[in-house]
Formats: structure tokens, sequence, C-alpha cells
């Protein structure tokens, strides 16, 4: 027990800190941008036709950014403290209603990219590796070289042109129900797919040229077993150790795929409170793109102790 609550605390302390340097480094960027953000905040609220100078002060003093930023940052940090992110400065919603909706929506994006990648990159792998050095394995290299070597910006136009506007098989944007969720997915789910074939093949011809399996050939089981009972448990723990990886370019991935197919999730609202100057909404967005990197991370370290008792004794 005592070895499963070690990295529970340190993934806890790991939190605060990233809560920490999170609204630190998005504030200090924030105010490092050009121009005026009340300029921009007013624009936002009132449109650009009745943006003024006058709508810029209002705005500047209704929400007090004429104080000193060390004393808005404290401010913050106090909320932060109490566990409200505070209200946006454009919208005037609860930071916290606006990223429920929003980080929702993500997280059904980021679960169908990870299940199509799973369902693209496991198998794939997994042949790979019981025909290591064969054409299967060369194959497999050759479309994991390309499809990671593609930008997500390529992939999902490429997506787009052929499913969208040539077949006319899906929507080509917004969100309405699972077929939204396709195009968008498999943009994201082909990178991951790339990677995580790899680590399985790699795996995969690891454990299937250790001792113990071949011993479990000369007792005469057949290769389905063998591959199933004493190679697919052992090859997993790499593979399952990368989710936390693969986690990385989804959120890189996600902030552009949500922009390209109008996606309302996480990235999308990030870009656009970027350009709007709303400086708590920035905050709040990438603390939680944060923390969900932090809670993954954690679950991966609990999946793999569980594959793997003795890292627990370590």
């Amino acid at each position: 027990m005592a070895g499963i609550l070690r990295p529970l605390a340190g993934r806890a302390v790991q939190a605060l800190t990233v809560a920490l340097l999170v609204g630190l480094v998005s504030f200090a960027l924030m105010h490092a941008l050009p121009g005026d953000p009340a300029m921009r905040i007013a624009a936002s609220r009132y449109g650009p036709d009745l943006m003024t100078a006058e709508a810029a002060e209002r705005v500047r003093a209704e929400l007090g950014l004429d104080r000193p930023m060390p004393v808005q940052l404290a401010e913050w940090v106090g909320r932060l403290a109490t566990f409200d992110l505070g209200r946006s400065l454009v919208t005037g919603a609860p930071v916290a209603e606006e990223l429920e909706i929003q980080l929702g929506a993500s997280l059904w994006l980021a679960g169908a990219a990870l299940a199509l990648s799973m369902a693209l990159g496991l198998p794939a792998g997994l042949l790979a590796g019981m025909r290591a050095g064969r054409l299967p394995d060369h194959l497999a290299l050759a479309a994991a070289v390309l499809l990671r070597a593609l930008p997500v910006f390529v992939t999902g136009l490429v997506l787009i042109i052929v499913f969208a506007v040539w077949l006319g098989w899906l929507p080509a944007a917004g969100f309405g129900g699972w077929r939204d969720l396709l195009l968008p997915g498999l943009t994201l789910a082909f990178g991951l797919a790339a990677l995580s074939s790899r680590v399985t093949r790699d795996a995969t011809a690891a454990v299937l040229a250790a001792p113990y399996v071949a011993f479990a050939r000369t007792k005469g089981l057949p290769e389905r077993l063998v591959v199933l009972r004493h190679g697919v448990r052992n090859a997993a723990i790499p593979v399952v150790a990368v989710l936390g990886l693969q986690l990385v370019y989804l959120v890189e991935g996600m902030v552009v795929v949500e922009s390209l197919f109008a996606y309302p999730g996480i990235g999308h609202a990030l870009v656009h409170a970027i350009i709007a100057r709303d400086v708590p909404m920035v905050q709040g967005t990438a603390l939680a793109m944060g923390l969900t990197f932090v809670l993954v991370n954690a679950v991966v370290d609990l999946l793999c102790a569980a594959l793997d008792p003795r890292q627990v004794a370590r």
C-alpha cells in the first residue's frame, strides 16, 4: 500500500507545482503580448464597430486592468487557493463553468482518438513484432514514419477533402454527435497509432525472444497461447507507459485540430481566449490541460503497477 501511495503523493505535489507555474507563465506571457488588453477585450465584447477609447477605459476600470500586475497575479493565486478560477473578462461567466463544457467536449475527442489509435496501432505493432524483420514489419515501419512525419493540419485537411468534400460521408466541422468525432479523432489517432505501433512492435519482439517464452514453446504450447498468455501482458507494460507521452501529442494536436474542425473544445477555447486577451480564461484553460496531464500520468503509474506488481516493491 505504501508503495502505491508514494507515487500518488508525488503526483499531488506535482499537480500543485503545475498549477502555480502554469498560472505564473500564462499571466506573464499574456501581459507580454503587444497591444492594449483593454482594447482587445472591448472589441470582443462590443464588436470592432462599437469599440472606442471610452469603451476601452470603461473595461479597464471595470476589470481593474490598471492595477499593478503583481496585485492582479496575487489576486488570482488567492482565488485559486479557494478553487475559484475567476470570471471570463469577455463574457463575464465563471471560468469553471465554461471549462466544464469545453473540457467535456475535449475529453470525448481525446477518448475517441485514443480508441481509434489503439484499434489501428496495437494490432499493427503486434503483427510486426511477431514477424520482426519480415515484410509486415517493414510495411508497418514505413506507415508509421509517414504518419508521424505528416503535420496534424495536413492530415486533417486531407481527411476533410476526401471524406467531407469528395465523398460527403462525414461532416467537416462542428460537434453534435459521434459522426462529428470521426474526422478530428482520426486526425489525432494517426499520429498516436504511429508511435504506439512501434512501441508495441519492439515490446512484442523483445518478449517473444525472452527465455521464458522459449521455454513455453518447448512445452508444446501453440504459438497463439504463447503470445496471449506470456507475451501480451509483458509487452503491454511499455505500451501503457507510453500513454503518458501520447498525451503530450494530444494536447499539442488538439489546439490545431479543434481550430481546424471548429470543434468546441478546450483547445479551440484557448486560441480564442489568447486572441481576446482573456487572461483568466487562458490561465484556467492552461491549468486544466496541465492537471489533466498529471492525472493521466498518475493513472498510467497505477496501471503499470497492476501489470507488473514488482514495480510497487521497488
